[in-house]
């Protein structure tokens, strides 16, 4: 497959910075959360896991050394071409700059990516950000989006959260994204 950027380029903003998170970023990846709501809230030692065991496909993004962004996900089990993204937030500080696109794009350019054709994720019907956000990635990758209830409001939330559609994104068409350095 040919190799091209179809996002801005990630280093076009020198002053953030991608990388995988460890295992002391889970409080401040845990407190992003909290505050960009309507995020589900995990707790810290969710997050915290999520910074130490699946470091390899999740996003922290700094700016001035700040967390401002983060991305997580996991190779789903089974389907070792399938990358599932679990949330994405972007501090308020960090808005209108594509930063959610730009993670999304360099955690699928990652080596540990290498054989993703497929982005899976849940969204809740009335959340038109994140719609809007894997619409976008879904054209850069050149790939269909399909959504289909999933986790539904009665039979796994007990009432409690909407119902989460599963967004599957793939498989990716002829271009893919530069390797992330």
């Amino acid at each position: 497959m040919p190799s091209v950027t179809l996002h801005r380029d990630i280093k076009a903003s020198t002053d953030i910075k991608f990388r995988a998170p460890e295992s002391r970023d889970g409080a401040a990846v845990w407190q992003l959360i909290r505050d960009c709501g309507p995020l589900d809230d995990n707790s810290l030692y969710c997050n915290l896991l999520q910074c130490d065991h699946f470091a390899d496909t999740c996003v922290l993004a700094e700016k001035d050394g700040e967390t401002v962004g983060w991305v997580s996900g996991y190779i789903k089990p089974g389907a070792p071409d399938t990358l599932f993204v679990w949330q994405v937030a972007v501090a308020d500080a960090a808005r209108g700059m594509g930063l959610a696109g730009r993670m999304l794009d360099h955690l699928v350019a990652r080596g540990v990516c290498a054989a993703v054709a497929h982005v899976n994720t849940t969204i809740t019907s009335d959340n038109k950000a994140s719609w809007a956000l894997f619409r976008s990635f879904a054209r850069r990758m050149d790939a269909p989006l399909e959504g289909n209830p999933h986790f539904r409001r009665d039979d796994h939330f007990e009432g409690r959260h909407d119902t989460e559609i599963m967004a599957e994104i793939g498989p990716f068409g002829g271009l893919r994204i530069k390797k992330a350095a």
